[in-house]
């Protein structure tokens, strides 16, 4: 099995909440029969792909936008246009935060630099405030008190075969990981990144997108909706490196503004079943909310959980493994809001959840490895977290292997911390059983997450891989699925 003998590679730089020490995630395989898929019942790429452009059409989706709120709206639309039933929405307290305006000037002996910035999201709103750029040293943190903190933010490049080395197994059958990297979507501060200098008391914050990837500051970090007690914005790593040069043996001082709306605001998730052969449960879900349009996070997700729906409520009910509740949840660029509310207001039912099944993002990998950033003409590396369950493992790969979804790993719902890094994290704490499917590009938080990033050959197979995962759930109670482990 590929990845049971792998060995992790020692001196990388990453965070214990990156990769987590390896226990033992060799899963035995199973006796396990295929499950079958009605082809003539999928979506098409081509429905699929016009949900997401659909979705897109209507603009930045973060929680409480105008688009967030059509969205809402037009997601119960289609659930009922399936035949769903039970179709609402439920309340979610969310954290709203909306940019009007920023402004950084760098004030030279000479001249003034007007350079281009993006709030980072629920930082503090200012009004010219005046201090001096001294570059943030690690050996040296206190130099910052009092000043702008110039902070240089580099997302992780990690090989893949060290994630593949995490996995409990793998399927690339192309060679593709042993020579190449992941470009994550965070740095080693993961959302932390403000914290280093608002400990050692400086005045606000400047980061610097060091070696981002087609040099953009539309970095929508942190998403966690905590308030922070500083301003920062973001600036591009060419516009960084412009200020060092400049100031370089000498001292500047910059004025930033910041003009943003703070308030808490009520979300909603957006829930519809169908009845099975059972009133056990597998609840199917993604996230309706994203840091810009964003087609993948999750214009995606939002599809892939509507072509479920398509195609379940084409299904005759005895033809459901069990009943199936389909889940968009709002606030996850609110620090995952929406989830945690369900699984909270919903804990009295998860015990007769068979499986929670999550699917974000069909995802083209882009790479710089060229010196332009362009498509690899790869689909990004696919991660199905799930559950240390045998019969679960086999339903994963088994879809994997007969959709022929090249670049995927089956890796432990603690690959990377105590929970998977998904919008269905909390089930996994709640003793949920779960699948959750995620891609992690680069852009993911990004501007640039339009709709060329979407993965489309990924659409349907994707699609026909949760389907057969589903299936392979029928006559398999909650409790078996959980004595399983």
């Amino acid at each position: 099995m590929q990845g049971a003998s792998r060995i992790l590679i020692s001196g990388l730089r990453l965070p214990t909440s990156y990769l987590v020490p390896r226990t033992s995630y060799l899963v035995r395989r199973t006796s396990y029969r295929i499950p079958i898929v009605r082809t003539d019942l999928v979506p098409s790429e081509d429905l699929i792909f016009s949900w997401i452009e659909e979705v897109l059409a209507h603009g930045i989706r973060r929680p409480g936008y105008p688009a967030d709120r059509w969205a809402e709206g037009w997601l119960q639309e289609q659930f009922r246009g399936f035949g769903l039933e039970q179709v609402h929405a439920e309340p979610v307290e969310v954290a709203y935060w909306e940019p009007r305006e920023a402004t950084l000037t760098v004030a030279l002996p000479d001249s003034a630099l007007d350079i281009p910035c993006f709030p980072l999201p629920h930082s503090a709103a200012v009004e010219n405030l005046g201090a001096e750029i001294v570059p943030f040293d690690p050996a040296r943190p206190d130099a910052v008190s009092g000043a702008f903190s110039l902070y240089d933010v580099v997302l992780n490049r990690v090989p893949q075969t060290v994630l593949e080395s995490r996995a409990t197994w793998s399927y690339d059958p192309d060679g593709t990981y042993a020579s190449t990297k992941h470009i994550l979507p965070f740095g080693r501060e993961i959302q932390n990144v403000m914290e280093p200098s608002i400990a050692a008391g400086a005045a606000g914050f400047i980061g610097v997108l060091r070696d981002y990837p087609g040099d953009s500051n539309q970095y929508y970090v942190p998403y966690d909706a905590i308030v922070r007690p500083i301003p920062g914005v973001w600036i591009a790593g060419s516009h960084g490196q412009r200020i060092r040069d400049r100031i370089a043996g000498a001292s500047a001082r910059a004025t930033l503004s910041i003009q943003s709306v703070r308030e808490r605001i009520t979300a909603y998730n957006i829930v519809g079943e169908l009845p099975g052969a059972d009133d056990e449960t597998v609840i199917i879900g993604s996230h309706h909310d994203g840091p810009w349009a964003s087609a993948v996070e999750d214009g995606s997700g939002i599809a892939l959980v509507l072509a479920q729906a398509a195609y379940w409520s084409r299904v005759p009910r005895a033809g459901r493994p069990h009943r199936l509740l389909f889940l968009l949840n709002a606030g996850h660029m609110a620090g995952g809001a929406g989830q945690r509310t369900f699984v909270e207001s919903h804990s009295s039912e998860l015990d007769s959840v068979v499986l929670e099944l999550h699917l974000e993002h069909a995802a083209n990998e882009f790479s710089d490895e060229t010196g332009v950033l362009a498509p690899t003409g790869r689909p990004e590396s696919r991660w199905w977290f799930t559950s240390l369950i045998p019969r679960l493992h086999d339903a994963v790969r088994s879809a994997i292997e007969v959709e022929d979804l090249r670049r995927s790993m089956i890796v432990p719902p603690t690959m990377f911390g105590p929970k998977p890094t998904t919008d269905g994290a909390d089930f996994y704490l709640a003793g949920v059983p779960l699948v959750n499917y995620l891609t992690a590009p680069f852009y993911l938080f990004d501007a640039m997450d339009t709709l060329d990033k979407i993965h489309r050959p990924s659409l349907v197979p994707v699609t026909r891989a949760a389907i057969r995962i589903i299936e392979s759930t029928t006559a398999v109670s909650a409790a078996q699925m959980r004595a399983a482990t």
